[in-house]
């Protein structure tokens, strides 16, 4: 791939721009609003200016509702010899752009499974989809030279390249996006009006609950609106274990030994198939989950805290698997917690000891 066009300059689009230009692409940029893609390009994703001719790829980068309409447009005009669209829906797009009767062996659809809470190309990086999950759905129609060059795009932005079908892939990200991005929503609702005394008890364990509630809502309306079917269906099954779990609860104010019995086992099912699933999740790097045991530091809220504690594991000889920072209420202080293999837990802990560090047991 030497050049392409990326249609769409938000964060999805623009952070696969700046990917291609850092390989080498030619990448040229357009958007509804000319300004957004004269951004992007001051970023140093490519040029705003149109191409002299067809490109490699077209890269169709807009929300699911206008795909269909930004495909056919660039097909109509022979803008590439090959064209993908990175929107969060895969099956709905395809099936307009059939009863358009457009020839689609030029086209695949593309998910890349990475995002943020910002959107627009101030917030795009060029490392966003690194590690990460991107989805395929090609079918029989699909021309290999399509196929390649979308692999290449993905091989370009060092992410993950997964070949699914195109509503078997929208089950799955109404399940593992869609779904908990509005039960996210619901419990951070619970927060608009509550008291200041209560939000202020907030710990990361609410953060973690409510972090994707954060997103533009105009998005997930777009998002919402073409996948809400498979939404609703799970909906449904989480509103009847709300429910289940409602009576479980009131069980356990009865005063009836049988009834407050009867709600504990209700709540302990819930909390153990919670416990279940959770397992289920990926670990580092999409592998298997594994268990880690947690070094927690306390420490000031001061420049090159991070980096100190990071520098006196690297000296122990620890590599630290993920890193979680929980800040005091009130206090420039917080607590870090280190996630390490269990065997060098001791030694890390001994070092940082030994280096005046303060680890909370």
């Amino acid at each position: 791939m030497r050049t392409a066009l990326v249609l769409g300059t938000g964060l999805i689009g623009t952070s696969a721009a700046l990917a291609l230009s850092r390989r080498g692409v030619a990448v040229h940029l357009a958007d509804h609003d000319p300004e957004q893609a004269r951004t992007a390009a001051a970023l140093g994703a490519g040029t705003d200016e149109a191409p002299d001719g067809p490109v490699d790829l077209a890269v169709v980068a807009a929300p699911p509702a206008h795909v269909a309409d930004v495909l056919t447009d660039a097909m109509e005009r022979g803008l590439a010899r090959g064209y993908l669209d990175v929107a969060s829906v895969k099956g709905g797009p395809r099936r307009e752009l059939e009863a358009r009767g457009l020839d689609l062996t030029s086209y695949i659809g593309t998910h890349p499974m990475s995002g943020r809470e910002r959107s627009g190309p101030l917030a795009a990086t060029a490392d966003l989809f690194e590690g990460r999950p991107w989805v395929l759905t090609p079918t029989r129609d699909t021309d290999t030279e399509v196929l390649n060059l979308a692999l290449e795009l993905v091989s370009h932005c060092r992410a993950v390249p997964v070949v699914m079908d195109a509503d078997a892939h929208d089950r799955a990200v109404a399940l593992v996006s869609h779904m908990p991005h509005l039960v996210s929503s619901m419990v951070a609702a619970r927060l608009e009006h509550a008291e200041e005394a209560a939000v202020r008890l907030c710990g990361q364990g609410i953060r973690d609950v409510t972090r994707i509630a954060a997103s533009d809502p105009r998005m997930w309306i777009d998002i919402l609106s073409a996948n809400p079917g498979p939404v609703a269906d799970l909906l449904t099954d989480v509103a009847a274990d709300l429910e289940e779990t409602v009576r479980a609860l009131r069980a356990l104010q009865s005063s009836d030994e049988d009834k407050r019995r009867e709600g504990s086992t209700g709540i302990e099912g819930v909390l153990r198939r919670g416990n279940a699933g959770q397992v289920r999740v990926p670990g580092k790097h999409g592998s298997a989950p594994r268990v880690y045991e947690t070094v927690a530091v306390l420490i000031d809220d001061q420049p090159g805290q991070l980096a100190r504690i990071f520098a006196d594991a690297d000296r122990a000889g620890v590599n630290i698997e993920d890193v979680r920072i929980e800040h005091a209420t009130g206090q420039q202080a917080g607590l870090v917690q280190l996630m390490v293999e269990p065997r060098t837990a001791p030694v890390l802990t001994a070092a940082l000891r030994e280096r005046g560090w303060a680890i909370r047991q």
